[in-house]
């Protein structure tokens, strides 16, 4: 992302340039004190981890069992919000790792709610709490993986299995 936006535009983009620099700073910095076994356990691998995360979170909280999609006539943004957007529940801890990630559908509703205002704007508004979920339970990553395309007939998402009935 940052390699990108970089070449598109350096100079709007200059932080693009500070976060490569920076990170190629680190990896460097843990390879001369540790080397190569530091940089791949102390950098590469939980770097590897966390991107993962980051994907299946984005993937899960947009692609999971119950998701709604409409077309260009029968889209509204609220429905967008609550139907095609979940609330992931997390312990308190993943939440504040996480900041508060799993309450996307708010954040798609108003993403100028602040992550740590998110679960107060949950409990006060109760209409918020019908927005289908998801878990980081295995069982649940599993139903959210096993999801490939949108099926417009039955309008739902569907796995590889049935796309080929």
């Amino acid at each position: 992302m940052s390699i990108r936006s970089l070449v598109s535009n350096t100079g709007k983009h200059w932080d693009s340039i500070v976060a490569l620099v920076f990170h190629f700073a680190i990896g460097t910095g843990i390879f001369l004190l540790a080397g190569w076994p530091g940089l791949l356990f102390g950098f590469l691998i939980p770097f590897i981890i966390s991107l993962g995360l980051g994907s299946y979170l984005f993937y899960a909280q947009h692609n999971f069992p119950g998701v709604k999609f409409a077309e260009k006539d029968g889209w509204t943004y609220h429905d967008a919000a609550l139907a095609s957007s979940s609330h992931m529940r997390m312990s308190p801890v993943m939440r504040w790792f996480l900041a508060n990630i799993g309450y996307h559908h708010i954040h798609h509703l108003n993403p100028r709610i602040p992550f740590y205002r998110l679960p107060e704007v949950y409990k006060a508004i109760p209409e918020l709490r019908l927005a289908k979920t998801t878990t980081l339970l295995p069982w649940d990553v599993i139903k959210c993986l096993r999801l490939k395309v949108w099926d417009t007939a039955k309008q739902r998402m569907v796995g590889r299995r049935e796309i080929h009935s």
